[in-house]
């Protein structure tokens, strides 16, 4: 894992495990703000080790993202589906960089790398099965970053394609590339045992836990979770294939059924069908070729659990080293960033983001989000495509943020363009919160 020190905040030996009814100052209070804060700080300054900063900063714009293809539905259904579905995407976004399944020479794909390739009749020398769930695709263009900048390939593709929506219909349970994750359907699974019998409904019931925990110590309110469901869905009523497109307020929110306290339905992401694919090749390779070239700029991951009972903290996420060893890669600041795909699983889920990424300090979110803000002509737009709340979640969203912050910076979103966008940040969110993958991306002229 790039810039993630084993000695620093991989190591759980001295982690101080906070636990929920611990009587800490709430609302802002010293714990709320300053030590939260600092605490946090401490462990990022360990995260990249010395003498790594110059093999890290090496990866900056060195490979690019150069074709990307989604597609989603606003029934929440699509025609084609398994092998069939993820090689139309694979062969859209070949399409969109002008090239074709010949030029591949490395897969990442969450279900079986070797499988998908020997489906397409390919024999790539760079693979990659890694899966953390939704973080998974930000982590395989970190890889695939790392992987072409070392000669290990030329031309990776990765691809996503699940269809719980139309599953369902069909009587199917789902599996991997359906809507659930491997990691959680294979080996033991302690949370089986030690969380679920005593009620907590998956897949809400984490960010249940996470979201309570925020409000009681940070004063958040549901009409400011609300917002960032409004102003996601403001996005997908100018996105043609957003499973809705109906615009909605506050109250449709906090009217919508409760579905596990404090979230109620519209809090919660979708359950559609849906599919996606990146192309990547070096930065030289890339201008050559069909459409602008999106820079990766920087990568970072981290994760500290799989069960939320072991979660250091319900309101700080990994994020908060990964976000900023990214943005220390790419050499820029909070403010430089011109839009913002962050998972949006749930509602609070996207507020997290916020505050570990540095938009808002940690507590602050609520507020920061109450003018709307994050939707169209707010200062940080977040989510264009309508998001996993309003556009499509076939399970691992990971894909589409990717895709459509590729889609931003090249222009390519008509009435949900963001004017002038030169840096979009990608950042997924795998498990129960518990793996974070952050990269900044961007044009040809941050390069310079």
């Amino acid at each position: 894992m790039l810039g993630v020190s084993l000695s620093g905040y991989g190591d759980t030996s001295g982690r101080r495990r906070i636990p929920l009814g611990s009587g800490r100052e709430q609302r802002g209070g010293p714990r709320g703000t300053e030590r939260h804060q600092e605490e946090w700080a401490r462990r990022v300054r360990r995260a990249i080790p010395p003498g790594t900063v110059s093999a890290v900063a090496s990866l900056r714009g060195a490979a690019a993202i150069v074709g990307v293809a989604d597609d989603a539905s606003p029934t929440g259904e699509l025609e084609l589906s398994g092998r069939a579905l993820e090689t139309a995407m694979i062969v859209a976004a070949l399409d969109d960089a002008g090239l074709t399944i010949a030029d591949v020479d490395g897969i990442c794909h969450v279900g079986s790398s070797v499988m998908m390739a020997e489906y397409l009749g390919i024999h790539p020398r760079y693979t990659d099965s890694t899966s953390t769930g939704g973080s998974s695709y930000e982590i395989h263009v970190e890889h695939a970053a790392a992987a072409i900048a070392a000669g290990l390939a030329d031309v990776i593709v990765s691809v996503y394609a699940a269809t719980p929506r139309s599953d369902r219909k069909r009587g199917g349970r789902g599996g991997p590339g359906r809507g659930r994750p491997p990691m959680m359907m294979m080996g033991p699974n302690p949370a089986a045992e030690w969380e679920m019998p005593y009620g907590i409904r998956m897949p809400m019931g984490p960010y249940a836990l996470s979201a309570t925990r925020h409000m009681h110590e940070f004063g958040t309110t549901p009409e400011q979770l609300a917002q960032i469901a409004v102003s996601t869905r403001e996005w997908a009523t100018m996105n043609p294939k957003a499973r809705f497109q109906t615009p909605m307020t506050i109250d449709d929110v906090l009217d919508s059924p409760m579905q596990t306290t404090p979230l109620h339905l519209f809090d919660c992401c979708l359950v559609t069908d849906g599919a996606g694919a990146f192309v990547m090749t070096s930065a030289e390779r890339a201008k050559d070729l069909k459409k602008p070239p999106v820079y990766v700029l920087g990568a970072g991951t981290c994760h500290d659990h799989q069960m939320i009972s072991q979660m250091p903290d319900l309101t700080t996420t990994a994020g908060a080293v990964s976000g900023p060893n990214a943005f220390a890669m790419a050499g820029i600041k909070t403010q430089d960033v011109d839009l913002l795909m962050g998972y949006d699983s749930f509602t609070i889920t996207a507020l997290l983001h916020l505050e570990d990424l540095g938009f808002c300090a940690k507590g602050e979110g609520g507020p920061f989000v109450e003018d709307g803000k994050t939707g169209p002509g707010g200062s940080l737009p977040m989510n264009t495509n309508g998001g996993g709340l309003s556009y499509t979640h076939p399970g691992m969203y990971g894909m589409f943020l990717i895709a459509e912050a590729v889609k931003q910076l090249r222009g390519e979103c008509g009435a949900r363009q963001v004017g002038d966008a030169e840096v979009a940040v990608a950042h997924g969110s795998g498990g129960v919160l518990s793996c974070m993958s952050t990269i900044v991306l961007g044009t040809e002229g941050t390069l310079s």
